[in-house]
């Protein structure tokens, strides 16, 4: 372990590096006993790959039993700088990496990533980005917007919304989002739907979306802002939230944006990522690649430290198995309105092997939906009732 722990010394560090190494080393050093205890095989000769040996010694090998209470928070804040020193090297390495690094990257990460159900919601977006924003039923608008609750049903939603910057703490934004959707509407309006985004439309958006909360005490914010453009258009804008916008700033060798830095979010972040090689160059040769080009501009959100544990956070994996109660509990359904109902039924009846006298149950299955019953589970409820 001592080995382990003073080899970046040896390795040409720069002076980001070099500062995360001292802070990362801080805290080992008030876990050496334990530390030294951990049997170490691997010496990797890369900061990126010390970072992930690290890591993975001192969370998954370190014997807990002999940590004293008061050790644990310095371990949870090793962990912690560790993680965001993986991500911002690996987002690091978006500054000079080619269209084919960045490709190969993103597959071979594919299982931690949980890549095929982030693939499933962009997928998903592309199908109602046309629509606006009043016009959405409620689960759509939540999918669009990024925050993910118990009544988006994992059988019609059956990806984790929150995928690509999450906006469930966006209290304020959703209220508004909620309430005045049309005001988003007309901000949206300025960004279009394909061909280029010039600064002047982003900045047209940008005024719409501060009048949107003009009249109200809430705050406009940029995170949500984000969201929404990227859903936009996942080829031009790049979302932020907060936890993570430490190690993009770093990566970006930028100073760190502020809740309201819309101005140089346009130069800082999506001027700057559009001007990279791997942006430019990007093609889709494979299918896999296709869908990426697509979404070029989400990419950098897959260069964020992700391990096994990452795809069973998913808010969709959590409702899928959330275990069922029965009623006499209490538990209480999410009713949901006649539309919201009606669309997501309809659309699990279009599916071309569903019987005609399913079909036929079309209100009965909407009325139970409405009360809150899962789309799938009434639909396999008619067909055990009915055959």
């Amino acid at each position: 372990m001592k080995k382990l722990l003073i080899s970046p010394s040896q390795m040409a560090l720069g002076d980001q590096e070099g500062h995360i190494y001292q802070n990362i080393l801080k805290q080992a050093s008030e876990l050496s006993l334990n530390l030294m205890a951990v049997k170490i095989e691997n010496h990797p000769e890369d900061f990126l790959g010390w970072c992930y040996e690290l890591l993975n010694a001192s969370r998954d090998r370190i014997n807990y039993d002999l940590l004293e209470s008061a050790q644990l928070p310095v371990l949870k804040k090793l962990h912690d700088l560790l993680i965001s020193a993986i991500s911002f090297l690996q987002l690091k390495t978006l500054r000079v990496a080619p269209w084919p690094v960045v490709s190969v990257f993103i597959e071979q990460h594919k299982d931690v990533l949980a890549l095929d159900e982030q693939l499933r919601l962009t997928t998903y977006i592309a199908s109602i980005r046309e629509q606006t924003l009043k016009d959405m039923i409620p689960e759509d608008l939540l999918a669009f917007s990024g925050k993910h609750t118990s009544s988006l049903d994992p059988s019609n939603y059956n990806f984790d919304v929150e995928w690509f910057s999450s906006t469930k703490s966006a209290k304020g934004f959703h209220l508004m989002l909620g309430d005045l959707p049309a005001l988003f509407d007309d901000a949206l309006a300025h960004i279009p739907l394909e061909g280029e985004v010039t600064e002047a439309d982003y900045q047209e958006f940008v005024v719409k979306y501060l009048l949107a909360f003009n009249e109200s005490n809430e705050k406009p914010t940029l995170a949500p802002a984000t969201r929404l453009l990227a859903m936009r258009r996942p080829d031009v804008f790049t979302p932020i939230n907060n936890t993570r916008l430490d190690a993009l700033c770093s990566a970006l060798a930028i100073t760190k944006l502020n809740n309201r830095d819309f101005a140089r979010y346009w130069q800082d972040i999506v001027q700057t990522i559009n001007n990279m090689s791997w942006f430019k160059m990007a093609n889709g040769e494979s299918e896999l690649d296709q869908q990426l080009v697509a979404i070029k501009a989400l990419l950098p959100c897959l260069f964020y430290y992700a391990d096994k544990n990452t795809p069973e956070n998913s808010n969709y994996i959590k409702l899928l198995n959330k275990p069922k109660r029965a009623t006499s509990t209490g538990t209480k359904k999410v009713r949901r309105g006649k539309e919201s109902a009606e669309i997501l039924v309809d659309r699990a009846l279009a599916a071309e092997d569903m019987p005609e006298h399913i079909r036929a149950k079309r209100d009965s299955i909407i009325s139970e939906v409405q009360k809150g019953r899962g789309v799938n589970e009434t639909i396999s409820l008619m067909r055990t009732i009915f055959g």
